[in-house]
């Protein structure tokens, strides 16, 4: 196999891996019913003019599996915390205590699991439909290697690896979600 059949190989093991990331990374933010520092992950806070994600800010901890404590590195933003918190709308509700803020992380309700369930499948169907994204881009430069003095049967082993490496990439978000449902449905 020569040198392009290869780099379009490992252009789209490089391109599913990240979609791949990506969904890991998303899923993280859907809670199962424990707290998870990952949870706050995004929200921001208007820092001296700036968009700033509170773990820029503040320390985050999880003291146990059903609280979070919120410890900012200055005390008069504390409100601006707060206020990021309720805005983007998680499910839960800050408690002011002093300098801290602490949330508690209500048990989920049945219905509230088939909920995230649903949200955790879509996630999975994005990442799907990204490999597969990944896949036809790099099909597309296979197919124009036959006029780049590529053999044709290689270029035919080329697509058949790269449906291969698309079907482990697709099979691995499959087990990542069984997993995670695992997780979210587990009382």
């Amino acid at each position: 196999m020569n040198d392009l059949s290869k780099s379009c190989l490992e252009e789209a093991k490089k391109g599913m891996q990240s979609s791949v990331s990506f969904l890991e990374k998303e899923l993280a933010k859907i809670r199962a019913g424990k707290a998870n520092p990952g949870m706050l992950e995004g929200v921001k806070i208007d820092y001296y003019g700036t968009m700033t994600d509170i773990s820029q800010v503040a320390n985050i901890n999880t003291p146990d599996a059903r609280s979070i404590v919120i410890q900012p590195w200055e005390k008069t933003i504390v409100g601006a915390i707060n206020k990021a918190i309720l805005d983007a709308n998680l499910g839960f509700t800050p408690r002011h205590e002093g300098d801290i803020l602490r949330i508690i992380v209500p048990p989920l309700t049945e219905e509230r699991r088939k909920e995230l369930s649903k949200a955790a499948k879509a996630e999975i169907e994005n990442a799907k439909v990204n490999i597969r994204y990944a896949r036809r881009k790099v099909m597309d430069k296979v197919k124009k290697l036959k006029y780049q003095s590529v053999p044709e049967d290689e270029v035919k082993q080329v697509e058949k690896e790269l449906q291969d490496i698309t079907d482990k990439f697709v099979a691995e978000c499959d087990k990542i979600y069984a997993a995670k449902e695992k997780e979210i449905m587990t009382v």
